[in-house]
């Protein structure tokens, strides 16, 4: 996929219901939920850092919830949809593979399982960043980028708005995204959180 070009299937991360929830039966609570008060406004004043050269992500930080995860890279399923990561692994989120890379010019997806049978998950907290968190994904280069939340939203996945999710942006943007919303048992979540960040500092090693 060429710098700046974002196209992406429906609902990108629905493969990651297939195990979410499970905790949830052994007696473990619902992901936290964003307020109204983060959902996605207006493009303000917002500072913007020139976009960095293509850098394959090897681990995201998100100090606000003590998130220090290594990257893999994802594919897609025979059905279009993004590969969830490994649900053997809690603490690993996933960067689809064809797809710009955080820093680049376009916008850029990290997904991360919200629980597995073991527990939360990398990206359980999503919910709870609020409009001006910050967040690091480092790369191979052993460069860095550093952006800011902008808002926190839910999506049902049956009315996923693909468009303003992964559609480009000002300069580099990042979407994280997870399960999330209301839970049923053997229907799983029924909707994606998704965070909405936007490039402040770049680093290249």
């Amino acid at each position: 996929m060429r710098e700046g070009r974002s196209l992406w299937p429906g609902t990108i991360a629905a493969g990651l219901a297939l195990v979410a929830g499970a905790w949830l039966l052994q007696g473990g609570t619902l992901p936290p939920l964003p307020g109204a008060e983060q959902a996605l406004g207006a493009v303000g004043s917002e500072v913007y850092a020139p976009p960095r050269p293509r850098a394959v992500p090897t681990r995201v930080r998100i100090p606000r919830l003590g998130v220090d995860a290594p990257v893999t890279t994802l594919g897609l399923d025979r059905e279009g949809r993004l590969e969830a990561p490994a649900d053997t692994d809690r603490n690993l989120a996933g960067w689809y593979r064809e797809g710009v890379t955080p820093g680049q010019r376009g916008t850029a997806v990290l997904a991360g399982h919200v629980d597995t049978r073991e527990g939360p998950a990398v990206f359980y907290g999503l919910g709870s960043l609020r409009r001006g968190d910050q967040l690091e994904v480092a790369g191979a280069d052993r460069g860095a980028s550093w952006f800011v939340v902008d808002a926190v939203e839910v999506y049902p996945k049956k009315d996923f708005p693909d468009e303003k999710v992964y559609g480009p942006g000002r300069g580099s943007q990042l979407r994280l995204i997870t399960c999330g919303g209301s839970y049923r048992e053997g229907e799983g979540y029924d909707g994606n959180v998704v965070v909405f960040a936007h490039l402040v500092r770049g680093v290249s090693a």
